[in-house]
């Protein structure tokens, strides 16, 4: 029996800023003293977007620097490594966001051991896993550490699927890996056909994996692992990755199936015209991790993905962000897709399995071509009745985060599977938003079973000749989790206030309309050509009209992909756009992630957004609203939240 000291203090993340400072100058809190926890803390407070710059051990002073509580960041670097903490306590839904292993990492770095929480996100704790940092949903811990008591590791692990529990026995995924996966056969599963089963369990089960662990089989909360069709990385993990490879089997490592690894440049493309990069003087990190990205895509010879050149005077860009791209050149139906980003879902579009990891579990899939994966169940999403006009996919996603059951956590680690009339006449560029922000549902990934619609993305798209096999659909009597209704015919343009994306309200709704600084049309969630097809109806409007962007605020639309841009400049798009005074930007993530034009750089401006996540500090230090792209185009020439209904009625013909 392995007995596990915490001999540090504890650190409650409180919802109270003064009982955070007061432990961090000296003061024990209980429980009790503690008061209300903070719910919802997500990745990008753990390890805000700047801190990502670093992969090393530097990264052990800067856990906790974006937490909010009230109005204030309480945690400041080196506070948590300086005041002893060996325990992070917390409330719902820890983790939440980006797929970043830099927020267990750092935590680990700084002395944490044990992170406890009412509930974890799917990949924050994996990542957790990966690295050896326990995580517990039992408070009761807590008296026995502050007494002193050492925990039996076996206890900690006790609630955990065989393999999580391997994983943290081991000390992390890789030294796992190294110890019972090195020569693992990549051999696909039998599939299974004499029962009734999901379309995404048949995808699971034609690529799943037998390790010593594992069985084999789809018995939901199992762990397991699957053979990838497709990995991708960026340039935010590739250092990470390649320092863990290089650590744990040398150098140079043989990688499994190295033409099925993608390798994207698409985040920090605008670095030099971001606030948060250029104020803290991270240029030069910056280009340490691209360097560390294009010597792996050197030595390795793997596919990818880097800067333009830069067209018709718009410097800077990538060619795609990593999740759009795939969807536009790569997955297929049927098959799994894993990357290294939260919205790696995105791809679930065109009816496959695509999930976001973390550096870890890319590192291991690596070399023995498997990935980890929690066996999820799937919850059924179905979208009944008729959308109304002006509404779109980020209308119906805004609402679905808005309702009881998704923020209570029904949809947490489970596939979501939509469905549904509505579904059947959306475009796979509208599917996209909705399987894309399955990451802000708290889902393990979205799906959307492939029908004709797919067929003709994938031909007019890539030019492929596809043909749907009878299997690819969900049986009739498949087992869900559960089933949401929602019926659209009560769906209106919809906004989510500052701080998360499920702060969702209907725009007629409210009684006083914000005014703005900033507003944003871009990201791998609109940035696609039918977001571009809205931007222009709005703006085309506006500019037959005589209106244009009000001095007092600035406009940034900014593609997804290259092929974005290029289909814009052969409609004639941005004639429109530059007459009313949008600053058009080349693909990249960009503001999204806090990594260039259409971030805020002080706490008092407010921005409009059609990105799919409005974390504190995800895009800045000031306040995010998200709306659909129809919404922020109209809203960005009335100076207000307005939908486009709303501004065609301020302004007759």
């Amino acid at each position: 029996m392995t007995k596990l000291s915490f001999s540090g203090r504890i650190l409650f993340l409180s919802a109270d800023p003064e009982l955070v400072t007061a432990q961090l100058s000296g003061r024990d809190l209980t429980l009790d003293e503690a008061g209300a926890l903070r719910n919802d803390v997500s990745t990008d407070e753990i390890t805000p977007i700047p801190v990502l710059a670093y992969y090393d051990e530097r990264l052990g002073r800067y856990p906790y620097v974006g937490f909010k509580a009230g109005e204030t960041l309480p945690i400041s670097r080196d506070a948590v490594m300086n005041g002893g903490f060996c325990v992070t306590v917390a409330g719902k839904r820890f983790g939440k966001g980006s797929s970043r292993e830099h927020s267990p990492v750092a935590e680990r770095t700084a002395g944490i051991r044990l992170v406890i929480a009412e509930s974890f996100e799917r990949i924050y704790r994996q990542n957790a896993d990966n690295v050896g940092l326990f995580t517990s949903t039992d408070f009761g811990l807590l008296d026995r550490i502050r007494r002193g008591e050492a925990i039996d590791m076996e206890e900690l692990v006790a609630s955990r699927d065989k393999v999580a529990a391997a994983i943290l026995r081991s000390g992390g995924l890789l030294r796992y890996g190294q110890q019972r996966m090195r020569k693992v056969e990549v051999a696909t599963a039998a599939h299974d056909s004499s029962s009734a089963q999901t379309l995404a369990q048949k995808i699971l089960a034609r690529h799943l994996i037998r390790t010593e662990d594992t069985d084999g089989t789809l018995l939901a909360g199992n762990g397991g692992f699957v053979r990838a069709d497709w990995r991708f990385i960026h340039e935010y993990y590739t250092g990470m990755c390649t320092h863990m490879l290089h650590a744990t089997f040398g150098k140079p490592v043989t990688l499994h199936d190295p033409q099925s690894i993608l390798a994207f440049e698409d985040h920090l493309s605008y670095s030099h015209r971001s606030p948060a990069h250029l104020n803290n003087g991270l240029l030069s990190d910056v280009r340490n991790l691209s360097n560390a990205h294009r010597a792996f895509v050197s030595d390795y010879q793997v596919r990818s993905h880097g800067y333009l050149e830069g067209l018709d005077g718009m410097e800077g860009g990538s060619h795609g962000i990593s999740h759009a791209m795939m969807a536009e050149l790569y997955a297929l139906p049927g098959q799994v897709v894993v990357g290294t980003d939260s919205h790696t879902p995105h791809s679930g579009a065109v009816g496959c399995v695509a999930f976001g990891v973390g550096t870890t579990d890319m590192a291991n899939s690596m070399v023995t071509g498997a990935v980890r994966l929690t066996v999820p169940e799937s919850l059924r999403i179905d979208f009944a009745g008729k959308m109304q006009a002006g509404v779109t996919a980020k209308d119906l996603v805004l609402h679905l985060l808005a309702d009881d059951r998704i923020k209570a956590g029904a949809g947490v680690g489970k596939i979501f599977e939509f469905t549904g009339p509505v579904i059947a006449g959306l475009s796979t560029d509208e599917r996209a938003t909705l399987t894309n922000m399955t990451a802000e549902l708290g889902g393990f990934t979205g799906i959307v079973a492939p029908d004709e619609e797919t067929v003709r993305f994938l031909r007019e798209r890539r030019g492929i000749d596809f043909r749907l096999e009878p299997w690819m659909r969900s049986d009739e009597g498949a087992h869900y989790a559960d089933t949401i209704r929602i019926d659209c015919d009560k769906i209106v343009p919809m906004v989510a206030a500052p701080g998360d994306p499920g702060n969702g309200i209907a725009l007629e709704k409210l009684s006083e309309r914000v005014k703005f600084d900033i507003a944003y049309g871009g990201s791998c969630t609109a940035g696609k050509r039918e977001d571009f097809d809205h931007y222009h109806e709005v703006l085309q409007w506006a500019a037959e009209n005589g209106l244009r962007v009000p001095p007092n605020v600035k406009l940034y639309l900014q593609f997804g992909t290259s092929a974005v841009r290029d289909y814009c400049i052969e409609r004639g798009y941005l004639k429109a756009f530059e007459e009313v005074g949008a600053e058009m930007l080349q693909p990249a993530c960009g503001a999204c992630a806090n990594c260039g034009p259409g971030s805020s750089t002080d706490a008092g401006q407010v921005t409009i957004s059609a990105i799919n996540r409005n974390f504190p500090g995800r895009s800045g230090p000031g306040k995010v609203w998200l709306a659909s792209p129809p919404t922020v185009a109209a809203s960005a020439i009335a100076g207000e939240l307005v939908s486009f209904a709303e501004l065609r009625k301020r302004f007759p013909n």
